[in-house]
């Protein structure tokens, strides 16, 4: 089996970050620990999701408030030792944007918010030879936001700052089976807490403090050959998001609770089938579940839950790979509130996101 059904898998899954729980931007995959050799690679993903709701109540129209948005993705793998190897990943590994429209009548008119952030990971990976491998690494993160609500109380209210830089972990175990194409892999992310020095304002601008916390995640990752040049591969990915809120100080007093706050926890399932089709081409399609959680969600996250479907195709050759990938997501209906008012009934949405990724083999 050629590493062809691997890029366009690990594609499909970057992809269906368009519409992802909680503010994920990377789902954080090692993959590119288990390429051979010498290896480069620069990834660039699409997101356009359409999202849109009426205030609860009043069903006044919100517009789509959800903006489209693009992100990079730089990694790097090379060989040590007949056992030992490294990898360095550069990526966004948390974002999110909320623009909404002036439409009149609905609560959050007016309302943007965007929180951006990169990761930069460093792997070691060593093979024993009982094709049992294990890795672990570091994991430097920053990030940084702001939020502008001018409707909250008489003068309106923004909060604008940064997350600081700070350090996580990583580890993980795999099993292999090259005679099959067999991989088993489970991958355990730290949380990364994080302090906000940021500016707050209900028409008078105050320095604050508080804390974030990017939430632990485990991923579960497997593939196999199921026949001749066709593998099936999947994996479960599950993500704290209670540990993350975004609670300044301010505005914490006046609403009674955080700006950005996930009331579950996330679990993403990804199955899909890879065929090669001759020595250059090779496609794959998959489909995604993940289940709501069935509470109210922020209005600036305003998605419970989404089911999508995704299709990939790679061309390479001994030196050169390059894979595309398109997703569909149905996102699941959620209904938002702030403190103790309603806002809004989010239904019938959708995201589409696509990929490209070129490697290089030295």
């Amino acid at each position: 089996m050629k590493k062809s059904f691997l890029a366009t898998g690990m594609l499909l899954a970057s992809t269906s970050i368009a519409a992802a729980g909680g503010v994920e931007r990377s789902n954080q995959s090692v993959a590119i620990l288990f390429e051979e050799g010498t290896y480069a690679e620069l990834g660039f993903t699409f997101g356009d999701p359409s999202v849109s709701g009426i205030s609860n109540p009043g069903a006044n129209a919100s517009g789509d408030m959800s903006p489209a948005f693009s992100s990079l993705s730089l990694s790097y793998r090379q060989d040590l030792t007949d056992q030992l190897s490294f990898a360095i990943i550069l990526d966004e590994h948390i974002g999110a944007a909320a623009d909404y429209p002036m439409m009149a009548g609905y609560p959050f008119a007016g309302s943007t918010a965007e929180l951006d952030g990169q990761a930069l990971t460093a792997l070691i990976r060593y093979e024993f030879p009982s094709m049992v491998s294990v890795y672990g690494g570091v994991r430097v993160s920053q990030f940084t936001g702001d939020v502008s609500l001018p409707n909250l109380g008489p003068v309106g209210y923004t909060v604008n700052g940064d997350g600081g830089t700070e350090l996580g972990y990583v580890l993980g175990v795999a099993y292999e089976r090259p005679d099959i194409a067999l991989r088993v892999s489970l991958t355990y992310n730290s949380a990364i807490d994080h302090t906000w020095n940021a500016t707050e304002s209900f028409g008078l601008p105050t320095a604050v403090q508080f804390d974030s916390t990017i939430p632990e995640s485990w991923h579960f990752e497997a593939q196999t050959g199921i026949a001749p040049d066709t593998l099936l591969f999947g994996s479960v990915r599950w993500v704290d998001w209670t540990e993350f809120d975004i609670a300044p100080p301010a505005y914490v007093g006046v609403v009674g609770e955080p700006l950005v706050t996930f009331r579950g926890d996330r679990t993403t399932y990804t199955l899909g089938v890879g065929r090669r089709f001759n020595e250059n081409w090779s496609g794959a399609i998959s489909f995604l579940h993940e289940p709501e959680i069935n509470r109210r969600t922020g209005n600036l996250a305003p998605v419970d839950g989404r089911n999508a479907v995704g299709l990939g195709v790679t061309w390479e050759n001994d030196t050169f790979e390059v894979s595309g990938g398109v997703q569909y997501s149905w996102l699941g209906n959620a209904f938002t509130a702030t403190g103790r008012a309603s806002a809004g009934l989010f239904e019938d949405n959708t995201a589409i996101g696509a990929g490209l990724r070129f490697g290089y083999r030295f």
